[in-house]
């Protein structure tokens, strides 16, 4: 099955050819990052409007990498929820166009399904060790999902205010790092201490990772380490070690909480499988602290690639055939 995903969330506009769930036979992506560097963020109608300018470019170079006419396509998936509304407004009607032009079903998929099934492009699924506990971090959504098979997921735990993405990004601005805010941090960070400066980890009823507090809350919660840079940062000279220090403990802070409340679910849970998805899945110190508090036989995914961590057309169109496999 030839499924075209389509992309459109926020501020990539993405499209993929996808063979029967698993390989990749393109994944075009567009990014508008340097446009919203100007404004450190992402604006809204500044966004929609770049998708309107380069969606039809990016569906014929996808249809183009991947040797297939849109006559060959079996289904198109499409990105419904969540994100920025005119963003999403922009894929969404061009597949429901696509669609009914050409007599292909449109599947609208969930944009947190599409980052928990980034992990099975390019792999065998079946491989894979129900139950799996997914954590998926990105700018919009900080979610950790049961997933005891395909849509059978339990979310355990979720963002109540920043998601971690989110933080990165507007940490980066108050350092005056530049956007995207992630990838900035993360490699500044690497010549930073982490212990420079004690910032709060917002536990939610835990006041350590090692002390007996109440470990079934798996909820996050950023903003409150975000005010804590903001006021460490005032009135400071920014030399380059003091960015450097701020970044590697505001990006240590998040990782602990991050890894803490991962670790615990998989030992209530009994779960052998650990998925990481969404952008900041790629950061380094978040992998390597998950692993290093996980025991050995607990097995790690990521992402095969570092483009299928951020959005991209073809987590959305594995998510619809695993998802909703019926649909011709």
């Amino acid at each position: 099955m030839l499924i075209l995903g389509i992309e459109t969330s926020c501020d990539e506009t993405s499209v993929a050819v996808v063979c029967d769930g698993t390989e990749v036979l393109s994944c075009v992506i567009h990014t508008q990052a340097d446009l919203h560097a100007k404004t450190g963020g992402v604006v809204p109608e500044v966004a929609a409007r770049e998708h309107v300018i380069y969606m039809i470019p990016v569906i014929k170079q996808a249809l183009k990498e991947a040797g297939v006419m849109l006559d060959d396509i079996d289904r198109i998936a499409v990105t419904k929820e969540p994100g920025l509304l005119p963003s999403l407004l922009i894929g969404l009607q061009t597949a429901k166009t696509l669609g009914y032009s050409k007599d292909i079903p449109v599947d609208e998929i969930n944009h947190t399904m599409g980052h928990i099934y980034s992990n099975w492009l390019e792999r065998d699924a079946n491989e894979v060790q129900f139950p799996v506990l997914v954590l998926t971090v990105s700018g919009g959504h900080n979610d950790l999902i049961l997933m005891k098979g395909h849509g059978d997921m339990e979310t355990l735990g979720t963002t109540l205010d920043d998601a971690a993405g989110e933080a990165f990004d507007k940490v980066a601005r108050l350092l005056k790092l530049g956007y995207p805010g992630g990838p900035l941090i993360s490699k500044i960070a690497e010549k930073g201490s982490a212990d420079a400066f004690n910032f709060p980890r917002a536990w939610l009823s835990a006041p350590s990772f090692h002390s007996n507090w109440d470990k079934k809350n798996f909820n996050f919660s950023f903003s409150g380490l975000k005010s804590a840079v903001l006021r460490e940062i005032k009135d400071k000279d920014f030399s380059d070690q003091f960015v450097a220090d701020v970044a590697a403990s505001f990006e240590e802070a998040v990782c602990d909480v991050l890894s803490a409340k991962l670790v615990y679910a998989v030992e209530l849970y009994g779960i052998k499988e650990v998925h990481l998805a969404g952008g900041v899945s790629a950061n380094k110190r978040l992998r390597k602290m998950v692993c290093e508090r996980l025991s050995n036989d607990v097995i790690v995914k990521n992402p095969v690639r570092l483009e299928y961590c951020t959005d991209n057309g073809a987590m959305v169109a594995v998510a619809s055939y695993y998802l909703n496999p019926f649909i011709y």
